[in-house]
């Protein structure tokens, strides 16, 4: 195997276009060293983009934030005002592994290992996030859940790697949430994950929303029927029945050791609604 840490992005790009075999890219390496080790996976190339600038960078950024592809959940957690502004992509991130996985462990790299089960993608999905990408023909940005392509599988093209994720600036009135249900209390991967986000208008009335699904279909799911039960109403109960509904009708799931199929579908639609109150409650300052 043939190990690289290069200083800069074209030179990352650069050698992951030019590799005749498998290359992977290491940031914080809490799937990636597992994988190996469990050979997995046997990389011909593994490149370090830990030494390139910007990459371990959160930045204020048209009012919103960019976090650089190695910025771990350590450095994410200690940040002084994202936590305020997006606590729900927060409390995701901060419930992939232990206190140690955290102080290595990246946003970027819980994406592109591309599992149906990751915590902080649903989260994504509901902040309309973004990521930016470099590759050896051109750079793009390409939204959260257009990333996988299926269970271990992106959309990126040979030599892409993603730098960056950009969250948008929340408009006032807004509120996030993440809930997951696992078999275990702690460190387990989700049964469903929800991640919410929404905005009131100055009379309580939803003026727009996103709900996203995890764990219950073989990517992420964006559920805009769940989102239209939720704008226009004041979030009754009413409205979060339906948008429960809806999630669960999203719902194509596995039967594995962790659930059936059956079970998902019921828990997807009771975890959406209580996201979504969670949501609301900040949202409306709470």
């Amino acid at each position: 195997m043939r190990y690289e840490a290069p200083e800069t992005i074209e030179a990352a790009v650069k050698l992951l276009a030019g590799s005749k075999g498998l290359g992977r890219v290491l940031a914080g390496g809490t799937d990636l060293l597992v994988q190996m080790r469990s050979a997995m996976v046997d990389p011909d190339l593994v490149v370090d983009i830990k030494k390139i600038p910007g990459m371990r960078k959160i930045a204020a950024e048209k009012g919103g934030f960019r976090i650089g592809a190695a910025v771990s959940g350590a450095e994410l957690t200690e940040h002084p005002k994202f936590g305020d502004v997006w606590p729900g992509v927060l409390e995701a991130f901060d419930l992939i592994g232990s206190t140690q996985i955290q102080g290595r462990c990246t946003m970027v790299g819980n994406l592109c290992n591309a599992s149906p089960a990751a915590d902080s993608v649903p989260a994504l999905v509901a902040a309309n996030a973004t990521v930016a990408i470099a590759g050896p023909r051109r750079k793009r940005e390409l939204a959260v859940e257009k990333v996988p392509a299926g269970p271990g599988k992106t959309n990126l093209a040979k030599g892409e790697i993603i730098t960056s994720i950009f969250l948008p600036k929340r408009p006032p009135r807004s509120g996030d949430a993440y809930l997951r249900f696992i078999p275990r209390t702690e460190m387990d991967i989700a049964v469903v994950g929800v991640g919410v986000s929404l905005t009131l208008d100055k009379s309580g009335v939803c003026t727009a929303a996103r709900v996203s699904l995890g764990a219950v279909a073989p990517t992420v799911l964006l559920v805009a029927d769940a989102a239209k039960a939720l704008i226009g109403t004041k979030v009754d109960d009413a409205a979060l029945e339906k948008a429960a509904a809806a999630a669960s009708a999203a719902c194509r799931p596995i039967d594995d050791k962790r659930g059936t199929k059956e079970y998902r579908i019921k828990v997807a639609g009771v975890m959406t609604r209580r996201a979504a109150q969670i949501a609301l409650d900040r949202a409306r300052g709470k």
